[in-house]
């Protein structure tokens, strides 16, 4: 996370920290063991409740028993109730064990502080670890749809992250602006810069706070794979943009209709999800191209990139 781990007892912070050894070691009655005892002495400690529940969840795993996936679930429930924002990833260990709704089990707290902590490292491991190239893929999906060097004019660069899609529009729009939730990420994205204005905040929040038809074109490169119910984003997009102005994005793929949840703990969209949402926020469809956004595990991960126009 972007800041230390602590509970103010250093006791507790001592037994969290052993179990979270002890789960990295393969052991989850350990630091079952170790999160109890961390919580007996700062019970309201949201981070060992999550660790407790990681535990029970491993335990369940070796015993299949209906008591520890119970166990697991009241864990998990304890953390959330400590901490609404979810910094932890409460709601997605959740829906992962059988509770919750997909649509809603990535927040945006816990979004905000996953990528608060990996900024530092993000481009590295990202583009040389995962072959990551949507910030290209969707440069070249505009330079197709627009013509070759053409001025994007007033762009917003939704989840810009470390800045990776403004350098590979680098001067092609007038005034860039960059969107993200993560401080940690803007900060890097202002050290590379190319932006001509930089925004903390939540996507259709922030979007909201844009004036309407003020913008000619918007990206979103790699980050609908953190947004379940994305119609938000795709018309508060549609809102900012001009007559004609465009919505550049990609999406992970799969084979059916609908959202799912992949156990890579990202969303995909099926092709008519997506084409109904653009749809109904007033955009036509410009390009829907398979493309293949990352790696992981030594395969591609299939998606598309899509240019959507507003009528």
């Amino acid at each position: 996370m972007s800041r230390t781990i602590t509970s103010g007892d250093l006791r507790a912070d001592r037994r969290y920290a052993y179990a979270q050894d002890c789960l990295d070691d393969g052991d989850p009655d350990a630091a079952a063991e170790m999160a109890e005892q961390a919580l007996e002495i700062a019970p309201r400690f949201a981070p060992a409740w999550f660790l407790l529940g990681r535990a029970r969840e491993g335990r369940y795993a070796q015993s299949g028993r209906a008591s520890d996936h119970h166990a697991a679930l009241r864990a998990y429930a304890s953390a959330l109730d400590l901490d609404p924002e979810d910094a932890q990833g409460a709601r997605l260990a959740l829906v992962r064990i059988g509770a919750g709704e997909a649509a809603s089990a990535i927040s945006p707290g816990y979004v905000r502080a996953l990528f608060d902590a990996y900024a530092p490292r993000f481009d590295r491991h990202l583009v040389e670890g995962l072959s990551y190239r949507g910030h290209t893929l969707v440069a070249d999906a505009l330079e197709a749809s627009a013509g070759p060097a053409t001025p994007l004019g007033w762009v917003i660069d939704l989840g810009c992250g470390t800045g990776l899609v403004g350098a590979a529009l680098a001067g092609r729009a007038q005034f860039l602006t960059g969107i993200d939730l993560s401080p940690g990420m803007l900060a890097e994205a202002g050290r590379r810069g190319g932006y001509h204005r930089l925004v903390e905040g939540e996507l259709v929040a922030a979007l909201g706070a844009e004036p309407p038809a003020s913008a000619d074109c918007v990206t979103a490169a790699d980050v609908m794979i953190y947004v379940g119910d994305f119609a938000g984003v795709v018309s508060g997009s549609a809102r900012v943009l001009r007559p004609g102005g465009r919505f550049a994005f990609t999406v992970q793929s799969h084979p059916g209709d609908g959202l799912i949840l992949g156990a890579d703990a990202r969303y995909a969209h099926g092709d008519a999800l997506v084409r109904e949402t653009l749809a109904g926020a007033g955009l036509a469809l410009e390009r829907a191209e398979p493309a293949f956004v990352r790696r992981e595990n030594g395969a591609d991960v299939p998606g598309q990139v899509i240019v959507a126009r507003r009528r």
